[in-house]
C-alpha cells in the first residue's frame, strides 16, 4: 500500500469502531483524524468543506474517499481478501452473514444514535429509556438469529463481518441500560471478541481520543 489511509473517527462511534476492527483483522496500517461528535465538529464548515457527510467515520486513501462503515469495510475485504476474510465464499453464506450485520447496522444503531437521541428529548432519562427499548428488540431478533447460525462466532467459526458489529453494539446496549443476561449468545459472542487482538486495539477503550477515565489496559 503506497500511502497509509486516514480514518477520520471518534473513540466511541459504533460505526467508526467497526471500521476500525476491520482495519485491524487486515493488518492495515491506518492513521486516525479525530473528530469529536459532541462538540459537533462534524457539522461545522471546515469538516464539511472537506468531507460533505457530516458524520463518521470517513476512510481516505488516496483518491478515494468512502462513508459508510459497511461500504468501507466491503470495500477492504475485496481490496485486501487475505488476511481474514470477512466474508464467506458461497453466495447463500455472504447473504447470511449481511443479514446478520444489517441487523445491527440498519435496524439497531441508526435509532440510539447521538442525532436521534438529541433531536428525541434534553432529558437522558428519556433518551436512555428510548435506546433501551430499541435495542432490546432488536437484540431479541438477534439472538434468536445467532441461536441457528453462531459457533465460536457470530457465523460458525470464522470471524465475519457480523462479528465486527458485535461489540460496539454491546457497548452501546450497556451504556443504556440493557440487562445482556436476556441475550446470552450475543454475551458470549462479546466476550469472545474482547480477547482477539485486532478487536481489542479496535475497541473504545484504546483510542487516541478515550478519555483517560475510560482506558483499559
Amino acid at each position: 500500500m503506497a500511502t497509509k489511509p486516514l480514518l477520520y473517527s471518534y473513540w466511541r462511534s459504533s460505526c467508526s469502531w467497526r471500521v476500525r476492527i476491520a482495519l485491524h483483522l487486515k493488518g492495515i496500517e491506518f492513521d486516525q483524524r479525530i473528530v469529536n461528535l459532541l462538540n459537533g465538529v462534524q457539522n461545522k464548515d471546515e469538516f464539511l468543506s472537506k468531507l460533505p457527510f457530516a458524520k463518521v467515520p470517513v476512510f481516505v486513501h488516496d483518491n478515494l474517499i468512502l462513508s459508510e462503515s459497511m461500504a468501507i469495510i466491503e470495500y477492504l475485504d475485496e481490496k485486501f481478501p487475505e488476511p481474514n476474510p470477512l466474508l464467506p465464499k458461497s453466495a447463500e453464506d455472504r447473504a447470511h452473514v449481511r443479514a446478520l450485520a444489517l441487523q445491527i447496522i440498519a435496524n439497531t444503531q441508526p435509532l440510539q444514535n447521538l442525532g436521534v437521541l438529541k433531536h428525541l428529548s434534553e432529558e437522558p432519562a428519556k433518551r436512555n429509556a428510548w435506546a433501551r427499548h430499541w435495542i432490546e428488540q432488536s437484540f431479541d431478533v438477534f439472538e434468536k438469529a445467532l441461536a441457528k447460525t453462531a459457533g465460536k462466532y457470530a457465523y460458525g467459526d470464522q470471524i465475519s463481518l457480523a462479528d465486527i458489529c458485535i461489540p460496539p453494539q454491546v457497548y452501546n446496549a450497556k451504556r443504556f441500560g440493557v440487562d445482556m443476561a436476556q441475550f446470552p449468545t450475543i454475551a458470549r459472542l462479546d466476550e469472545t471478541l474482547a480477547e482477539v487482538p485486532a478487536f481489542k486495539s479496535a475497541d473504545c477503550y484504546h483510542q487516541p481520543d478515550t478519555p483517560d477515565d475510560q482506558r483499559r489496559d
